[in-house]
């Protein structure tokens, strides 16, 4: 895929305030003010804020959200939303969770009690609602710093261990909202991360674009599920060169979803610096091999990426990896950075597309990868595994 604070007061209706102060009309009234020892305070039936430097909102475990417009975290300020959290979201494009350079997110859902973002919506729908961005200080090879497509926050830096606070066994259900064919929101968008933020349990599930995508940064995930989204499960460019690790990606049918990865370096210049190269080790993207076409029938490495996989289990493509574009095939091809691969019911294993215009599809050198039919993946093969439990809902 490719925000205003208000100190006012608003009488006989739950405000927001910068001192935690709240007035109604009678004090017969029934409203419920969400408890927490911030500075904030929050209707949440319609949990919509902008946090300024200073000021923290802590939610409620035992209260049920409904996000129903933007929430931001601007420089200097926290949202922490405790274990067990449930976040009702509706509105489309107009509601999403964005955290700003120089603001954190904790996101502190844990294996028994996982925070949980989902539809709003009485018939859940893809694209209810927007999705969760983080913008970071981090680098990128888009320039020395960048505006996100969507929630339009400036990121990348040179601050390689910025943090934005942690995300933990968190389920984000039923986002995607699209402006347009070509703009639209990821599940998880993290723009120049650092790898100060802790990102530990994401389950993007049923989303209308891609599960989960770096544009550059330094951040580095484990524990990432990606199902039934109808883009790509994982995706990265713009100089990513984190890691990934136990990475659990399957489409559910074949007229659901695009590629298992998506990797690029950056298209207007396939050799910008820093050059995306990610370590990706166990991991299972599972697709379709009845979608035969580029577009959605393999998991593509081009525009010049470089990247390190280990311990990955490739099924059900047409071709399980295609290594495009000049600059790609000479980071990749022959250099043995895949290593312990196992291919199961593909139609080839891996092809190289070199740039030049009419080029076609070649079989790739010997050494670009060797293979391994004992590789577990994410740690099953094909099965869910057993990290991937209990807290995803699954």
């Amino acid at each position: 895929m490719k925000k205003l604070f208000s100190s006012a007061l608003v009488l006989c209706t739950l405000s927001l305030t910068t001192v935690g102060v709240f007035n109604s009309c009678s004090s017969n009234e029934d409203t419920t003010i969400t408890p927490n020892p911030g500075n904030v305070t929050i209707d949440p039936n319609n949990f919509t804020v902008t946090l300024n430097s200073g000021d923290k909102l802590v939610l409620d475990a035992k209260t049920v959200y409904h996000m129903k417009g933007k929430v931001i975290v601007n420089a200097g300020a926290e949202l922490v939303i405790p274990a067990g959290t449930r976040i009702l979201c509706s509105g489309g494009t107009d509601t999403y969770l964005a955290v700003a350079q120089g603001g954190k997110l904790f996101s502190n859902g844990t294996v028994a009690n996982p925070v949980v973002f989902t539809s709003g919506n009485a018939s859940p729908a893809k694209a209810d609602w927007g999705g969760i961005v983080l913008a970071g200080k981090a680098p990128i090879n888009a320039g020395a710093s960048a505006t996100s497509e969507v929630a339009n926050l400036t990121y990348g830096g040179t601050v390689a261990d910025d943090s934005n606070g942690a995300i933990t066994y968190t389920q984000i259900r039923w986002a995607g909202a699209r402006f347009n064919a070509s703009k639209e929101y990821n599940g998880l968008s993290l723009f120049g991360v650092g790898s100060g933020t802790k990102i530990d349990g994401v389950a993007v599930l049923d989303g209308a674009d891609d599960g989960i995508e770096f544009f550059g940064g330094t951040v580095n995930v484990s524990n990432i599920i990606s199902i039934n989204n109808d883009d790509d499960a994982f995706d990265w460019t713009e100089g990513w060169t984190g890691t990934a690790t136990n990475v659990y990606a399957k489409r559910n049918s074949a007229t659901v979803g695009n590629r298992g990865i998506e990797a690029d370096n950056n298209s207007n210049n396939n050799s910008a610096n820093p050059m995306s190269n990610p370590t990706i080790k166990n991991a299972t993207f599972i697709g379709y091999t009845t979608t035969d076409n580029e577009g959605a029938g393999t998991n593509l490495f081009r525009v010049g990426t470089n990247a390190t996989l280990d311990n990955i289990v490739f099924s059900g493509w047409a071709t399980a990896i295609t290594i495009q574009h000049d600059v790609t095939i000479a980071n990749l091809v022959g250099k043995n950075k895949f290593t312990n691969i196992r291919f199961d019911n593909v139609g080839e294993k891996a092809v190289s597309i070199a740039s030049a215009s009419g080029s076609t599809a070649q079989p790739v050198a010997a050494g670009t990868y060797t293979e391994n039919t004992s590789a577990t993946g994410a740690g099953s093969v094909l099965e869910l595994p057993t990290w991937a439990k209990t807290w995803s809902g699954l």
